[in-house]
C-alpha cells in the first residue's frame, strides 16, 4: 500500500467519524471559556476516570496484610481537542498525565467514562484507534540496538503499510530535519541519548498519523536540538491542518510558545483549559513581583510572607549564577508590597532587586496547582 493510499483511507475514516464543535472545557471555578468555534473534535473524553487498588504493607510477617486502598489517577476528566490543534497537557508528577495518555493510546483501560480518538472508542474500537495514531515518549529506548538508524525507521514504517519508496523518502527527509543524516548507517546502540531521542522523534512522524501524541519529546535534548523539534512540530501541523497533536511537557516556556490551548491537570482533575494568553488573564489583575535577597530564605520567612494579608502565593528559587535567592510573589493588590518589604526587613533578608513583571504561564500554574510543574512525585 502506498503512503497516499493509506492516508486517503485513514482520512476517509476520520471524516466519517468526526463531528463536533470547539468549546473550551472548564471543570473548576476560575477557568475562562472561549466562544464556540466550528471545528471537528479529534479527542474527546467524558467523565473519564481511572482508579488503582493499592495493597497495604505488612507490619510484620505474623499480621494479616492491610486492606486495599484506592488511588484515583483520573477523576471525571472532560476534555475536547480539536482538529488542527497543538494541545498541551501540563501537570506535576503524579497529576494523571501519563495515565490519560495511556488510555487515549489504548495502552490502559479506563475504570469509568468514555474516550474517543479520531472518532473511535478507545476501548471498543482499539484497533481502529491504533491505525490513526502514533506516539513519541521522551527518554524511551524503542528500536533494536543492532539495527541501523534507517533500518529501524523503515521497520516501523512497515507496521503501518508504507511503500518502500515512500518510507525511504520520508526517512531521508526527517533525518535531515533533525540533523541526523550523518548517522543514517550507524547502529541504534551507538547513538547518544539525544541522538536516539531525535530518531524516535522521526519515528513519530513517519507514519503521517491523524493524531500524534508527544510525551516529553524534548526530554534529554540540548537547546539546539529542542528548538529543531519544536519548530518542525509547528511547521508539520501548519502543513497538515487536518492532523492533531497532544503534547505533554515539563518545560513551561515550551508549552507557552507552541501550544494553541493548554489543560492544567492535578490530582486527576482538569483545573483549567484555555489558550496560554487567556490563562494568563487569570492573574491580570493580581500583581506579580520578583524580589532578589542577599541571603537564603528558609521556610520560616516564606511562611511569614504567606501569612500576610493580600499575599496569594510566595515561593523561592536559588539563582546559581548570582548566588541570589529569588522570591516570587502573587499579590492581591500592589499596595501589599509594602508589608512584604517590612517583613523581609524584620527577618534581615536584604533586598537587592525588586521587579514587577507580567504574569507568566508558570505563575498561573502555581496559582492553580499550588506548586511548580517540576514538583511532586509518582507517575505523571
Amino acid at each position: 500500500m502506498s503512503l497516499n493510499a493509506f492516508t486517503h483511507t485513514a482520512e476517509e475514516e476520520r471524516r466519517a467519524a468526526n463531528n463536533g464543535h470547539r468549546s473550551v472545557q472548564v471543570q473548576n471555578e476560575g477557568a475562562i471559556s472561549l466562544a464556540p468555534v466550528m471545528a471537528p473534535t479529534t479527542i474527546k473524553t467524558t467523565n473519564l476516570s481511572r482508579t488503582y487498588k493499592v495493597k497495604g504493607n505488612k507490619k510484620d510477617k505474623d499480621r494479616q496484610q492491610q486492606p486495599h486502598s484506592t488511588l484515583v489517577a483520573l477523576d471525571n476528566v472532560n476534555l475536547e481537542v480539536y482538529q488542527g490543534e497543538l494541545f498541551g497537557l501540563l501537570g506535576p508528577n503524579g497529576a494523571g498525565k501519563t495515565t490519560l495518555i495511556k488510555i487515549l493510546t489504548t495502552l490502559l483501560a479506563p475504570t469509568g467514562g468514555t474516550a474517543y480518538v479520531a472518532g473511535y472508542d478507545v476501548v471498543k474500537q482499539a484497533d481502529q484507534v491504533r491505525r490513526m495514531i502514533n506516539m513519541v515518549s521522551g527518554g524511551e529506548t524503542s528500536g533494536y540496538g543492532l539495527l541501523k538508524v534507517h533500518e529501524n525507521l523503515w521497520m516501523f514504517s512497515q507496521f503501518y503499510g508504507l511503500s518502500w519508496k515512500d518510507a525511504y523518502r520520508l526517512i531521508d527527509e526527517l533525518l535531515e530535519v533533525v540533523e541526523l543524516s550523518h548517522k543514517r548507517n550507524a547502529t541504534v546502540s551507538s547513538l547518544s541519548t539525544g541522538e536516539r531521542q531525535r530518531m524516535n522523534f522521526c519515528r513519530g512522524f513517519i507514519t503521517d498519523p491523524t493524531v500524534l501524541f508527544l510525551d516529553e519529546p524534548t526530554l534529554g535534548l540540548d537547546v539546539h536540538a529542542a528548538r529543531i523539534v519544536r519548530d518542525f512540530t509547528r511547521r508539520w501541523l501548519k502543513k497538515h491542518p487536518e492532523r492533531t497533536i497532544l503534547l505533554t511537557t515539563h518545560y513551561m516556556a515550551e508549552a507557552d510558545e507552541i501550544c494553541d490551548r493548554i489543560a492544567i491537570i492535578d490530582h486527576g482533575k482538569v483545573l483549567a483549559c484555555d489558550t496560554p494568553a487567556n490563562l494568563k488573564k487569570l492573574l491580570q489583575k493580581q500583581p506579580v513581583f520578583e524580589i532578589g535577597v542577599s541571603r537564603s530564605t528558609d521556610e520560616t520567612v516564606l511562611e511569614a510572607l504567606r501569612s500576610l494579608p493580600g499575599v496569594l502565593r510566595a515561593t523561592s528559587t536559588a539563582d546559581p549564577t548570582t548566588n541570589l535567592q529569588k522570591l516570587n510573589l502573587i499579590l492581591h493588590e500592589e499596595a501589599v508590597i509594602s508589608s512584604v518589604v517590612s517583613t523581609l526587613a524584620e527577618h534581615r533578608a536584604g533586598i537587592l532587586t525588586l521587579q514587577k513583571h507580567e504574569p507568566t504561564l508558570e505563575d498561573v500554574f502555581i496559582k492553580l496547582v499550588g506548586r511548580r510543574l517540576t514538583d511532586g512525585e509518582g507517575e505523571g
